[in-house]
Parts: C-alpha cells; structure tokens; sequence
C-alpha cells in the first residue's frame, strides 16, 4: 500500500505540466500528504483538464463501527477489484484522474523501527499516478490510487506499488474506455525507478489507525 507522496513543485508548475485549468481558491499546498490530507488531482471536466484539491481516500464505514463514528480513508485501490468494488468510477473516465507526485514512500525495517523508503521515477520528475475520485457528502471531492503487484526488484521493500502512468498515456487514462484504461494498469520498469533509504522513522507522524482500510 501507499500512505505517503510527496509533491515539490509548485501549483504553477503542476497546472503547467498538465496542461490543466488552476483550481479554486483552496488551503492545500504541495509538499507531504497522508491518507484524509489533502492532495491535487487532475480530472477532465468537459473536454478540458483541470487541477484540483481533493482529500485523499475515499470514506467508509466498518461493518464493526458504529454509525455515528468518522469514516475511515480507503486511499488505495486494488488492481483486481477495479471491476467490482471499484467499477462505478473506474469504468466512469470522468472519474478517473492523475495524481501529481514527485516520490512515494514505503516503510521499511523491523516492525517498531521502520523508516521511510522515498521512491521516485528517474525519467519522470514529475509523475502521475492512476486514480479515482468522487463527491462524497463526508469530506466533499475525494480520490484513491491504483496499486499493483510490485516489481521484482522492488518486491522485499513491498508488495504493491503504485500504477505510474507514462505521459504518453495521461489521455487514455482520463477520457478511454475502461478495457483501454485497464491496459495501462501494469507495473512500471524498475530500472526507471530511484531508491533512496532514509534514517526518518515511519511514524515520526501520526500513524493512520491500524484498523483503516487504507486499500480495497
């Protein structure tokens, strides 16, 4: 799973990039974000892109909780279950989205000491990882990324990994049929890929809580 990325350009340079409309006013800046933070998109929005700020993970309820207890963010989506759990907006391209990053992080270590592992793609600075959004009536626009299997390479730091989009492809993922799209969700080249270990321990922040269904 992924539970933290991080973004280092500015709002500027991400509108630019994407060829996308600026958004809103809004309080949300690049830099960290957590799953329930709040990170940008950008989605198709009549023809044309546009950059938004959306809280990360889509909400859901336990079946365990009680009614009147806060959601929990669902901020990554299987591979496997993008036709079912996740088919009203994996099949919907106007619910499909880009997801700036610069890197990712994973936790690595013995349990109680891990520390962050930043993982960035060399011949894309600027990334984009394949998600999903929605309204939602809990947190407002919401939006959750695809995982897939890791590569072999990457496999002993986890298991999964995000679905990095090649820019030749930022099109086919917002505006194609869902067969089209479900052909770009594959593992990206792990010699396209940088490691870079940290001493920084994994909960040097909040933790989510270890009951969140951080992916579904």
């Amino acid at each position: 799973m992924c539970n933290l990325v991080t973004l280092n350009s500015t709002v500027d340079e991400v509108a630019s990039y994407f060829k996308s409309r600026r958004p809103q006013a809004t309080n949300a800046s690049p830099g960290d974000v957590y799953p329930g933070g709040q990170g940008f998109v950008v989605r198709q929005d009549g023809g044309e892109r546009v950059l938004q700020a959306m809280t990360w993970g889509f909400p859901v309820r336990l079946k365990h909780m009680k009614p009147t207890s806060k959601p929990k963010p669902v901020n990554n989506a299987r591979d496997d279950k993008l036709m079912s759990f996740w088919r009203p907006w994996f099949t919907s391209p106007a619910h499909r989205c880009l997801i700036p990053f610069t890197s990712f992080a994973e936790a690595e270590g013995e349990k109680g000491k891990m520390t962050r592992t930043w993982i960035s793609v060399t011949d894309q600075p600027l990334a984009a990882w394949a998600g999903l959004w929605r309204p939602t009536d809990e947190w407002g626009d919401c939006y959750t990324g695809v995982m897939v299997d890791a590569t072999e390479e990457l496999f002993h730091i986890h298991d999964r990994m995000p679905v990095i989009l090649h820019p030749e492809d930022h099109d086919a993922w917002l505006y194609a049929p869902a067969e089209e799209a479900m052909a770009l969700v594959a593992k990206y080249p792990a010699d396209r890929l940088a490691v870079e270990r940290t001493e920084v321990p994994w909960f040097s922040r909040k933790a989510p809580p270890a009951d969140a269904p951080s992916l579904l």
